[in-house]
């Protein structure tokens, strides 16, 4: 006869602990597992196991909770095909079908996976490394410890009287035009960032720099810091090997713009709104 014993920590018994269901971000390169609810929406699977096997081999990260509930992340090595509840969907596609909060944990756990992926072995001595923390690894060898990196990019909406610049970068995908970005070099400020940029992309000047606000963007590991300035002088000249257009628009002259899940979106949005 099966007998449960119940051990209490706290005000929760392990019985009860072990039973707490958990979000299971399950990702096969860079497609998330969706799961699919009878209403038609979609959800990340929410449950006490995985809802994947799991093999020796996979690693199981524990991500930062989502409010009180506990949030796990793994790799699987093919994708899951004709199952009646789950389906497969690329990361940024994901942006249309779940809830805004899980979404942007879906990015987070992108990202840690990505950071573990890349980091297995030592960058000094070459040994293996193991997690330490959860979001930190140590050398068997050497001890050297790491953790996650971001890599920091500025973007940047540009004034002048009633028109912003808009460019079409070269790594776009699609026509629509965005803002002049770029990423952040060693040794220089944020503002200083956004002027080289500028300046290097289409050779004008630009003044009052503003900070907007920023956004993680885990494609694959990207902090995207935006701000507004006002356009001073200079003509259009555009580093063509990054750039293949860019001009003046008005609010009711724009080209195709990037899609509401962007902050180059929220910027151009904010401009818009402007009376």
């Amino acid at each position: 006869m099966y007998q449960l014993f119940t051990i209490f920590a706290g005000n929760f018994s392990i019985h009860t602990i072990l039973s707490m269901k958990k979000y299971y971000f399950v990702f096969c390169k860079d497609e998330l597992m969706l799961e699919r609810l009878p209403d038609g929406t979609y959800t990340i699977p929410y449950q006490t196991t995985p809802p994947t096997e799991i093999k020796p081999w996979t690693t199981v990260m524990n991500i930062t909770p989502l409010g009180e509930t506990e949030v796990k992340t793994y790799r699987i090595d093919l994708p899951v095909t004709n199952h009646p509840r789950y389906e497969m969907c690329g990361l940024r596609a994901s942006f249309h079908r779940l809830p805004h909060e899980l979404y942007l944990k879906a990015g987070k756990c992108f990202e840690l996976l990505y950071w573990d992926q890349n980091t297995r072995f030592c960058g000094v001595c070459g040994g293996p490394m193991k997690l330490h923390t959860d979001i930190s690894k140590r050398c068997e060898h050497c001890g050297k410890e790491v953790w996650p990196q971001l890599a920091t990019a500025v973007i940047v909406l540009i004034r002048r009287e009633d028109k912003i610049l808009l460019v079409h970068a070269r790594n776009f995908r699609g026509d629509h035009y965005g803002l002049v970005a770029g990423f952040v070099e060693t040794g220089e400020t944020l503002e200083e960032a956004v002027q080289r940029e500028v300046m290097e992309e289409t050779g004008i000047t630009i003044t009052n720099i503003r900070y907007f606000g920023s956004q993680p963007w885990p494609y694959p590991c990207g902090l995207m810091v935006g701000f507004t300035a006002d356009y001073v002088e200079g003509s259009i000249h555009l580093q063509t090997e990054e750039l293949s257009a860019g001009a003046w628009f008005t609010k009711d002259h724009l080209p195709h713009i990037p899609e509401k899940m962007s902050i180059a979106r929220h910027l151009i949005d904010a401009w818009l709104e402007e009376r």
